[in-house]
């Protein structure tokens, strides 16, 4: 006993005598940054619920009122929930999907309305509801019941907390419908009370949709009831408007868990897909989703002392990674591509699998060949060959690369064949794949004979017609950029004839050429200039856009165009009056003109690579000003934060590049222009357990840039490529406020019909 009391004062002193080891700060999380809610009002058309990066389940609310602002099923300004289905679209203009419904009601609360189609809901309030990457939960107000959602990457979790009541219900919805979406054929069948399986096809703005499920729930129902186009019927049970009202007695705050395995194949594949990927709790796979969410954005660390800043580049850095969404089974199994009349070529080629890849598909490429496929190339190395061998996948089932394709399915939304760019940036930047049938792919998609394409072969452009969207002047300009890489990919494979032609074609645009004014303008089948042409008007020449916006699309040829213009000052001078050219009070502006300075539209893809245009005629200055601007006026931290469409992770990379200082004006060229970095610093992890970092010297608060040294050595020119940011190192940005030292140095500019 005395040799215990003694040890203790004794070890007291030796302890605190011992150096004290500081404890390592724990690392702040990078998923507490993410506002999934920025978009979900005003135009982004993005949706707040759960989802994994680059995932199959998007289980998130549904609102259950149709219209444009509710395209992603979720409208910020509403105030009622009708539910929870598992599949939607991010920032797109499409409304599609909302794939398999499910509520849960009790007896407080019967209310119907109309504009949802009678069907449950429940008012919620923002200030019971919350999202972070991997989950999302709200109070469903008028039934007491507590819904919350997580998802792995191909099976969405429910859990719901009931309060006490004899009369709780959790409805399965497979008729329910919104915007273009409409069920064909819909089948449940009651495999034990506590196991649902089913499908539900559908068509829309995609055809023959098809998605099979299982649900497993962690508490058997007692009693079911079933309804088939509104009427009662007995299962397994099949028709346009399926549905299953499960019944149970709920205790007080009693949890519900329900999972949804899905699969383009079967139901028994999405059945095996919960026991493979979901089968823990719903805390332990929140945690792990979280966890994957973690791994991701820590891919890219920032310095901001601006909680808002760091929220705006976090959730850009999660909105870039919502699609294109993972479409294969565990096994590798997927329903084939299909054409746009939702046809397939024989009943044995409905389904394929992908052998050695994973299978991805909801490709928006008029948008995220600018700027999302580009930045995949940087932080998404080992998803870039699956993404084009999923590709070349459609094409082997079709005949024809994607335009515009989700669910296995052609849309043929939006114009060019812009697989080729992002096909060929992959090729140059030394990923692996077929390189025989990735050209193979490229080149009989720009020999077809539809889409105008047997026009613009034969003409050098494509004339007016009579059709609603002709986009004439649009699609002369997008196919001959797309043949520019279509060349260079022919030159590198060591195929002459095949360059050549393609380079010729990529000179199409000079056909639409007027010199007399100095516009990009429609020609009719005689090849007369249509008259009056006023540039600022919105006409079916032009996609989504007017001649301002697409005066610029000549990446393939920036020299060009600015000889064409009449030289460095002229063409500075008409970028000048791009951005300060506002529209009058009187002027028709289509819902997409959005992010207006001047006549540029941030809200609109044609107009992302503009801003960077003054690299080219000596004006860097002017560029990181207008970036800048952009940067800190057209997002913000708030539900109406995106001054449109999100498109599928374009408008987000967008900022992402602008932020880190650097964006792909050509995206198959292998460079990126410089611009000005909006953070002290930036470290993107890259493979190899390399980083490269982007840094600001000098006034650091200021947006015009000096001076650029890549690894202690100046750069006198305007870019960086792509080599040099994969090798690792650090770019200094040494800033100042003058922006006259910006513009006093003659810096280099990509060459043409080069690739770096």
């Amino acid at each position: 006993m005395r040799l215990i009391q003694f040890s203790i004062p004794l070890l007291l002193l030796f302890s605190s005598c011992a150096p004290q080891l500081e404890k390592e700060p724990a690392r702040e999380k990078l998923i507490s940054h993410v506002n999934p809610f920025i978009g979900t009002d005003g135009p982004g058309n993005t949706y707040p619920g759960a989802t994994n990066p680059f995932g199959m389940v998007q289980l998130s609310p549904d609102i259950g009122i149709p219209g444009w602002d509710r395209i992603a099923g979720y409208y910020y300004q509403d105030s009622i929930i009708s539910g929870f289905s598992h599949t939607h679209l991010t920032g797109t203009g499409a409304g599609d999907l909302y794939d398999i419904l499910v509520m849960p009601t009790n007896s407080k609360f019967s209310e119907r309305i109309q504009a949802n189609n009678y069907k449950p809901f429940s008012h919620f309030d923002h200030e019971n509801e919350g999202a972070s990457p991997g989950y999302y939960w709200v109070d469903l107000s008028d039934y007491g019941i507590k819904a919350e959602m997580t998802a792995t990457p191909r099976v969405g979790i429910h859990r719901y907390t009931f309060p006490k009541d004899s009369k709780s219900q959790i409805h399965v919805d497979l008729g329910y419908a919104i915007n273009w979406d409409k069920p064909t054929d819909t089948f449940i069948k009651v495999v034990n009370d506590s196991v649902l399986q089913g499908y539900r096809m559908s068509t829309g703005w995609a055809r023959n949709q098809r998605l099979y499920f299982e649900m497993h729930f962690s508490k058997p129902f007692e009693t079911y009831e079933v309804l088939d186009d509104k009427k009662e019927d007995a299962p397994p049970f099949s028709g346009i408007n399926s549905k299953i009202i499960l019944n149970y007695n709920t205790s007080e705050q009693e949890q519900i868990v329900i999972k949804t395995g899905l699969s383009s194949v079967s139901s028994e594949a999405a059945g095996k897909v919960i026991r493979t990927e979901a089968n823990e709790e719903f805390d332990a796979i929140r945690t792990s989703t979280e966890e994957f969410w973690e791994r991701e954005l820590r891919k890219i660390s920032i310095q901001s002392d601006d909680p808002d800043q760091k929220t705006l580049f976090y959730t850009m850095l999660y909105q870039s990674m919502l699609t294109p969404n993972l479409y294969s089974d565990s096994n590798g199994q997927y329903k084939t591509a299909n054409d746009a009349e939702g046809k397939f070529k024989s009943d044995q080629d409905t389904i394929s699998i992908a052998e050695g890849y994973n299978r991805y598909d909801t490709f928006s490429l008029w948008d995220t060949f600018r700027a999302a496929h580009p930045l995949y190339t940087i932080i998404q190395p080992k998803k870039v060959p699956d993404i084009i061998k999923s590709l070349l996948a459609h094409y082997m089932e079709t005949g024809v690369l994607p335009v515009w394709s989700m669910q296995g399915s052609e849309t043929h939304m939006m114009i060019g064949y812009h697989a080729v760019p992002v096909i060929v940036d992959a090729y140059f930047k030394g990923f692996e794949f077929d390189v025989e049938l990735a050209y193979e792919a490229c080149k009989k998609s720009a020999m077809r004979n539809d889409r105008q394409i047997d026009i613009y072969t034969e003409k050098g452009y494509i004339p007016v017609d009579e059709q609603h969207e002709n986009w004439s002047v649009s699609k002369t300009m997008e196919y001959a950029y797309d043949d520019w890489c279509i060349a260079m990919f022919a030159k590198d494979l060591g195929k002459q004839e095949d360059y050549e032609y393609f380079l010729a074609r990529s000179e199409n645009w000079k056909n639409l050429y007027n010199d007399k004014n100095t516009w990009l303008q429609p020609k009719d089948g005689e090849g007369k200039f249509i008259e009056p042409f006023i540039p600022k008007e919105y006409t079916p020449y032009f996609c989504e856009s007017n001649a301002w916006h697409y005066y610029w699309f000549v990446p393939q040829d920036i020299e060009g165009l600015i000889s064409k213009t009449g030289g460095y000052e002229r063409f500075a001078q008409k970028l000048d009056s791009m951005f300060s050219y506002f529209p009058e009070p009187e002027d028709k502006l289509p819902l997409f003109s959005t992010g207006m300075i001047g006549q540029y539209a941030h809200g609109n893809e044609p107009s992302h690579h503009v801003a960077y245009l003054y690299n080219y005629v000596n004006r860097p200055s002017k560029a990181q000003r207008l970036v800048q601007q952009i940067l800190k006026e057209q997002y913000k931290n708030i539900p109406n934060g995106h001054c449109g469409n999100e498109d599928c992770g374009q408008m987000s990379s967008w900022y992402i590049f602008s932020a880190l200082g650097f964006y792909p004006v050509n995206p198959a060229q292998g460079v990126y222009n410089l611009g000005s970095p909006l953070f002290e610093e930036a470290v993107v992890q890259l493979p190899g357990n390399k980083t490269f970092t982007v840094q600001k010297e000098g006034q650091k608060d200021q947006g015009f840039v000096q001076s650029v040294s890549l690894n202690g050595q100046t750069l006198e020119r305007t870019y960086i490529t792509h080599k040099e940011i994969m090798k690792g190192g650090t770019l200094v940005f040494t800033m100042t406020d003058d922006p006259q030292l910006a513009d006093n140095r003659l810096l280099e500019t990509p060459k043409n019909n080069h690739i770096y």
